[in-house]
């Protein structure tokens, strides 16, 4: 299947590893010129030396500090200069685990300026130039939290469903321009932030990572974790040209994980 991505523009943020770097890979291996975004640029450099065997897509990195306003300000006047982009991915951090019951207030300010403020401030100053095109996409990546809250991670359960509400009433506005705005739900996709949280997990109940993995593992339908680039398939086809009539719309990738209906 073509996916119509041959000289797309697109911005993944959180490109140096885990999700947003497969997500950078799968969309210049579909064609796409990529901008990968995050604080560290020669991760992102080095993916280029990971494209498939004649792939016609580049990375380039820019720098961007998610938590910084003017960091994300600077990042967007430099991409608008170049007259933006066709596809925007919203990648953030995760927080650090915590308690409802014990985390602090400024915490929750400092993470929703990472997570949410920042976030919706760089779509909205990219979506004038899709709507003007017809054309764009918005794939924002967030977690089973927003649909089972997951122990211990408040801020992340908290904040995602804020992005996750405005996903949804975006979708409503734009749809007729030819933009669509999507979310990704994940499940335990096997990257360096399931490991440090399966690490915490280990410590905080004098288990081995071993057996915390299995334990979780054993939740798991399929019988395993998923891979980053399986869930990156899943942001380049709703990136692409064949996903026109989908938006508004929340998509697992999750091996089965979430048993609600």
């Amino acid at each position: 299947m073509k996916l119509g991505l041959e000289g797309k523009k697109a911005l993944v943020l959180g490109a140096s590893k885990g999700l947003g770097a497969a997500s950078a890979l799968a969309l210049a291996n579909e064609g796409a010129d990529v901008i990968g975004a995050a604080r560290s640029n020669d991760l992102i450099d080095a993916l280029n030396g990971k494209l498939e065997p004649g792939a016609i897509g580049k990375i380039r990195a820019m720098h961007v500090d998610l938590n910084d306003r003017t960091s994300v300000s600077a990042l967007a006047q430099s991409i608008l200069a170049e007259g933006g982009v066709d596809i925007l991915i919203n990648n953030s951090g995760g927080p650090a685990p915590g308690e409802a019951q014990t985390v602090s207030p400024d915490i929750w300010v400092s993470a929703f300026d990472g997570m949410v403020t920042n976030l919706i401030g760089l779509t909205q100053q990219f979506l004038p130039k899709m709507i003007e095109r017809k054309w764009g996409r918005i794939v924002t990546l967030t977690s089973s939290g927003v649909e089972v809250p997951i122990p211990r991670l408040a801020i992340s359960n908290g904040l995602r469903q804020a992005v996750l509400g405005w996903s949804k009433t975006l979708a409503g506005e734009v749809a007729s321009a030819g933009v669509t705005v999507n979310v990704i739900v994940q499940g335990r996709i096997h990257t360096d932030r399931v490991d440090q949280l399966d690490l915490a997990a280990a410590q905080r109940q004098n288990m081995t990572v071993d057996q915390v993995r299995a334990a979780s593992i054993a939740t798991i339908p399929t019988g395993r974790y998923g891979r980053p680039e399986e869930l990156a398939d899943v942001v380049a086809f709703l990136a692409s040209e064949r996903a026109s009539y989908i938006t508004g719309a929340r998509i697992r990738v999750d091996g089965g994980m979430i048993r609600s209906i």
